[in-house]
């Protein structure tokens, strides 16, 4: 694995794959790696044959700068897994890098209105403006998302559609602990109580499908139904649970069509999100979490 630091590095070793005919799947990445990002790494070298993976902690997506600081770190394990995922070309720029008097953002309209871009404002546009600025150094043919962040899947499908970027953007599911926690690099800072709490969330999914697949379509009665089971966790707050139809992440009043359940909830200082993509399945609905 060749480990780089520079723009000019980059593009010279992607140059070189491409020369040899390989095609050139990425995973962003803001490291403090876990099994999740390993699958997206697994899932990318179904379709390529050159893996590039960048690790940059991207302070413009963080409308907290505390959150920011205490962003966990440990790049020397991330190195060693990235490793042994079959990563070819680790990219670790610092933030002179890549930003040098940047005065272009990118924003997504409507998508970025509801779920967690109502709540964290100038998030998204700090992903897809360094999404953007990765995409054009390394130019990938393909670049892996996992479904945990599904508002940042969707929308950066139609950033790519949008602005014609040459590159496939695939989905991956997420990949979770045993007891159904979604794996996130901020599981980290919860205490051991608030961990066994948080299963809440999951449970709410749980929940959520049952009504599903007993036939419950009103998403009020859905939702409320989750918000009484995350309640059982004693989160110290919810930020929301809310319901959107898939294609543009709008509020969905009733599950008519290709659907997303997604969770935001504080436990501490920890925020935790998780979602349920709702597929038509047959003469009903089958539950993605």
């Amino acid at each position: 694995m060749k480990i780089v630091h520079k723009i000019e590095e980059v593009r010279s070793a992607v140059s070189e794959a491409g020369g040899e005919g390989k095609l050139v799947g990425f995973v962003p990445t803001m490291g403090f790696l876990h099994k999740g990002h390993i699958s997206l790494v697994e899932i990318s070298r179904e379709s390529t044959g050159y893996q590039v993976m960048s690790i940059f902690v991207n302070r413009l997506q963080f409308n907290d700068p505390g959150d920011f600081k205490n962003y966990p770190k440990s790049i020397e394990k991330d190195i060693e897994m990235a490793k042994a995922a079959g990563v070819d070309l680790l990219f670790i720029p610092d933030d002179t890098e890549m930003y040098s008097n940047n005065l272009t953002h990118v924003n997504v309209d409507l998508l970025t209105l509801n779920l967690c871009g109502a709540h964290r404002p100038g998030h998204f546009e700090g992903v897809f403006t360094v999404v953007s600025k990765l995409f054009n150094i390394i130019q990938p043919h393909a670049a892996v998302f996992g479904q945990k962040d599904i508002q940042q899947a969707v929308s950066i499908e139609k950033m790519v559609s949008d602005l014609n970027f040459p590159v496939k953007i695939i989905i991956a599911p997420i990949v979770r602990e045993e007891d159904g926690l979604a794996m996130s690099s901020r599981n980290k800072h919860l205490s051991e109580e608030q961990r066994v709490s948080a299963l809440s969330i999951y449970r709410s999914l749980k929940r959520g499908e049952s009504a599903i697949t007993d036939g419950e379509r009103d998403v009020e009665r859905i939702i409320s139904l989750m918000i009484d089971v995350i309640k059982t966790g004693n989160p110290d707050s919810i930020d929301y649970v809310t319901a959107v139809n898939y294609d543009d992440l709008s509020i969905a009043e009733k599950i008519t069509g290709r659907t997303v359940i997604a969770v935001a909830a504080f436990w501490g200082t920890t925020r935790l999100i998780d979602n349920m993509i709702i597929e038509p399945h047959g003469d009903g609905f089958k539950c993605i979490y």
